[in-house]
């Protein structure tokens, strides 16, 4: 049975970069050593890491006066980073979802933090708008994607003071105004790559301007000097997002990834809208392209863990909703085809069709 792969991260990847990883293991480019075994400080090794940051820069158009780091412990070490390394006294923070509560816990430790605006009075269900940034914070925080709520930003923010985004789960699935935000991180394991390694895109001018003595693995600067190599970096995790990196440009880039993905939000959420069971979670101006989330209709709620699975025994991975929302989430990154799509919703209108 095919499986479609709808799992929140890790998350489905590229074919073509999984059989090239697994090749690496076994020989890194006829070299006779396995990628898992090799320097880092080898040639074979720098060439990889000196492309796969020329290729985000390309892909991204990055600008000449932002670093490309990739480094360890996730995009939830960054959310203590961030401030160590940024905050003077005050930051601000959008309060859009769980992970945005964590990167608001880890600011507090360093200085004063203004949340401008939740929505977690509607259970993370949108986006806020309408708010103020105030122009004596040392940064404005923000998480473009919420993968347990379903809502995203999808623009880019004009901030007063430097911005700082969280793209974990929707980096690369459109194109970004890179110049707008001082810095941009995240986790690989949604659209670039296995867990294990994080990116960082940061513009050096925003750093050492606390006054405080920030420990050595945990200073910016530090990994900027060593090019990602102070210490060892994720090495094989680093190579699948290089194998990632070179699909997304062999498709046609960001832009392509964007039509891609825009396509496939709208099949799955016209679905949705239109079904007599299923019904979306998250209000249409805030719906996310890379993790749609619903839920049962009030009237069908005894149905949910039926559905869960007759949608198992179709083929369908990953669809459980995260355990503080429940109902279902598909998670619709660059790497799952329309085929995967359609396959979710022919299944929701096999079981729609027999118990609605």
């Amino acid at each position: 049975m095919k499986k479609h792969n709808f799992n929140a991260g890790p998350s489905i990847l590229p074919r073509i970069a999984i059989e090239n990883s697994a090749k690496a293991i076994l020989d890194l480019n006829g070299s006779g050593m396995s990628l898992l075994e090799i320097s880092h400080r080898s040639k074979d090794f720098q060439a990889i890491i000196d492309e796969a940051v020329a290729l985000f820069r390309e892909l991204l158009n990055i600008p000449e006066n932002y670093h490309v780091l990739f480094l360890g412990g996730g995009a939830s070490l960054q959310f203590c980073m961030v401030p160590y390394n940024l905050m003077k006294t005050k930051a601000a923070y959008l309060e859009t979802g769980v992970w945005a509560k964590k990167a608001i816990k880890e600011g507090k430790f360093f200085g004063q933090v203004d949340v401008v605006a939740s929505s977690a009075d509607k259970n993370f269900t949108y986006i806020p708008k309408n708010f103020t940034i105030p122009a004596d914070a040392d940064y404005f925080h923000i998480t473009t994607n919420n993968t347990i709520y379903g809502s995203e930003i999808r623009y880019d923010i004009d901030s007063p003071v430097p911005l700082v985004a969280d793209m974990s789960s929707d980096i690369l699935s459109r194109p970004v105004d890179v110049s707008k935000y001082a810095m941009i991180y995240g986790g690989a394991q949604k659209n670039l790559g296995p867990a294990g390694v994080t990116f960082v895109i940061l513009r050096e001018d925003v750093l050492g301007k606390t006054g405080r003595p920030i420990p050595t693995m945990l200073d910016y600067t530090t990994h900027i000097k060593e090019g990602s190599m102070f210490n060892t970096p994720p090495c094989f995790a680093i190579y699948t997002v290089l194998e990632t990196l070179r699909w997304i440009k062999e498709l046609g880039g960001v832009k392509k990834m964007e039509e891609m993905n825009k396509a496939k939000a709208q099949l799955l959420y016209d679905a949705i809208d239109n079904s007599k069971m299923f019904v979306g979670t998250v209000e249409k101006d805030s719906r996310s392209l890379m993790n749609i989330c619903f839920v049962m209709k009030e009237q069908y709620k005894d149905k949910e863990d039926a559905f869960m699975e007759f949608a198992k025994g179709k083929g369908m991975v990953g669809i459980k909703g995260h355990r503080s929302v429940g109902g279902f989430r598909c998670s619709t990154y660059n790497a799952l085809p329309v085929e995967s799509i359609q396959a979710m919703i022919d299944c929701m209108h096999e079981f729609e069709a027999a118990n609605a």
